[in-house]
């Protein structure tokens, strides 16, 4: 039996690689960027909108005093009267110790022109101390610093033969922060702008603090109240319960020997 040969695949001759030295490769044709793609990855320059930090303190500040004010309480109140020919007209104010009350009272004739009647003022402390006293006035004004905490009291009549129909008085309240002068303070210390509202913000977080203080004294003053009540509601139960259960008993005892007596049991 006889066996042909396989044939053998052609190959193709093995062909070495051309070396290109470094110097002759061709380079790829470089394109100019596009205008928007050269800005993309630089940091973009900052905007007229944008704040600058130089801005915040005085934003903080401004703040600040916005807080202040929003938190302090009325320190000025101007009050228009309507004086009767006869009574007393008064009003009050609840105040701290050791604060400035500064007040300023005046006829106004305008509403009455044909009467010029004069007052009389009075002003008492909480415990019934007269800290102003004045007759047959038509301007005035009284300043204290108060040493009691509660209502002051300031009461207005007229007090001239010639009462008319009544007259009107205006009265100017200042207490605190209001009450002082800063004009005079500016110009005795010599300061003035951003100084002057940073004297006038200490003065406001001082009276804060000490409003808070005074509030934290009655808070606790009302606790303490109210658990010295608590504990004699709490003790006056206890004793009317045990009242309730001796009179039971008694009633017991004394309906059980009237049975007895009558040979009911």
């Amino acid at each position: 039996m006889e066996t042909s040969p396989v044939p053998k695949p052609h190959l193709p001759p093995h062909r070495t690689p051309l070396l290109v030295p470094a110097s002759r490769k061709s380079k790829a044709p470089t394109t100019p960027p596009r205008p928007g793609e050269a800005e993309r990855g630089a940091r973009p320059p900052d905007r007229p909108g944008r704040m600058a930090p130089s801005t915040f303190p005085a934003l903080l500040l401004a703040a600040a005093a916005a807080v202040m004010l929003l938190l302090l309480p009325p320190g000025a109140e101007a009050v228009w009267l309507e004086l009767p020919p006869s009574g007393t007209k008064c009003v009050s104010e609840e105040i701290q110790p050791n604060v400035v009350v500064l007040a300023d009272y005046a006829i106004m004739y305008e509403s009455h022109p044909t009467s010029h009647p004069t007052v009389a003022v009075k002003v008492t402390s909480p415990y019934g101390n007269t800290v102003h006293h004045n007759e047959n006035a038509t301007t005035g004004q009284f300043a204290f610093t108060t040493t009691e905490a509660g209502n002051y009291l300031a009461c207005f009549w007229i007090d001239s033969a010639e009462k008319g129909s009544g007259t009107s008085l205006n009265l100017d309240w200042k207490i605190g922060i209001a009450a002082k002068d800063w004009d005079t303070i500016a110009k005795k210390e010599k300061i003035e702008g951003v100084e002057l509202e940073l004297r006038k913000l200490e003065a406001a977080v001082e009276s804060i603090h000490h409003n808070l203080l005074y509030l934290k004294a009655r808070e606790a003053e009302m606790r303490t109240v109210s658990e010295k009540t608590n504990s004699r509601v709490a003790w006056f139960s206890i004793l009317s319960l045990g009242v309730c259960i001796v009179v039971s008993v008694l009633q017991l005892w004394h309906l059980q020997g009237f049975f007895r007596k009558k040979k009911l049991i």
